[in-house]
């Protein structure tokens, strides 16, 4: 009987390094989950910070679209206004129906 007694002590000894070891495992696996998360953190927060930068530049570009935009209308209808000027001055009866609208 003693064979089983030291059968078993040797098992549960076997079964308890197994559990230390994974208790281990896992202490140090949470760990390294903290860290990730904090790491994942700082980067959301990072991407955030460029978004609101991006955002703020896209808006400065629209501006700057908006502008040209407004300038190239405005020299498009002083163009219109000369060439309707010249055209009423030069009137001629070559009106073929050919114009080209542009809207």
């Amino acid at each position: 009987m003693s064979n089983r007694g030291e059968d078993l002590e040797s098992q549960v000894a076997e079964l308890q390094a197994a559990v230390d070891g994974l208790t281990e495992e896992l202490v140090e696996t949470k760990e390294r989950v903290r860290q990730l998360e904090e790491t994942t953190d700082s980067l959301e927060a990072d991407d955030g910070e460029a978004e609101s930068r991006t955002t703020a530049e896209q808006q400065a570009q629209a501006r700057g679209a908006e502008r040209r935009d407004a300038e190239f209308v405005a020299e498009r209808d002083d163009d219109a206004d000369e060439a309707a000027a010249e055209g009423e001055e030069e009137e001629s009866d070559d009106d073929d129906g050919d114009d080209i609208i542009v809207a």
